[in-house]
């Protein structure tokens, strides 16, 4: 029987707030990907110092969303993991942070999602097909239906999680994956 998944859910607005760094955020999606990385291993990631990356580890480390990983005898090698299998943000914690950290957690995923589109038009120019996928609509949902999307999206992906650079099917790439549903109207 495999072990239940954990998320860990950020309700916080000072936990939300330490997530809007960059550097943060990239660690987060490394780390939420299954990774276990050293601060060394995490600085080459983010193109940071090894010291600069500790500190930002260690600030996520103080908002509960990554956790030292104790699955090495040697203390010269501290590695860090995801402090759950997935994390999400709650609304209580937007509602109390401001819209400045709203803007901020989200530039960071319009940098990313920018960085592929780009990536996907460099490839599609040189002739790929299999360059991602993206679309947009419109649906009309209660709140209850919303919820259950989200968590049937996620039961979805599920499937895949726990994948990561050092161990995947042949064949398989990273894809950054991103669900929004954000309201169409302003909200009464």
């Amino acid at each position: 029987m495999a072990p239940e998944r954990t998320e860990l859910q950020i309700t916080d607005p000072t936990a939300l707030r330490v997530l809007a760094h960059p550097a943060r955020q990239r660690l987060i999606t490394e780390l939420y990907a299954g990774e276990v990385l050293t601060a060394t291993e995490a600085a080459q990631l983010v193109g940071l110092t090894p010291s600069a990356t500790s500190y930002h580890l260690r600030a996520l480390e103080k908002a509960g969303v990554v956790v030292r990983d104790e699955s090495t005898s040697d203390a010269r090698q501290r590695p860090w993991r995801a402090a759950a299998d997935s994390f999400s943000i709650r609304p209580e914690a937007y509602r109390d942070s401001g819209v400045d950290a709203w803007d901020a957690n989200l530039s960071g995923w319009f940098t990313d999602i920018r960085a592929g589109v780009h990536r996907a038009e460099r490839a599609m120019t040189a002739g790929r097909d299999d360059v991602g996928r993206m679309s947009h609509g419109r649906l009309w949902l209660t709140w209850e239906e919303v919820q259950e999307l989200g968590d049937r999206i996620a039961e979805i992906t599920e499937e895949y999680r726990g994948r990561t650079r050092s161990d995947h099917p042949e064949g398989a790439r990273a894809w950054d994956s991103y669900v929004l549903m954000l309201p169409m109207e302003e909200m009464e």
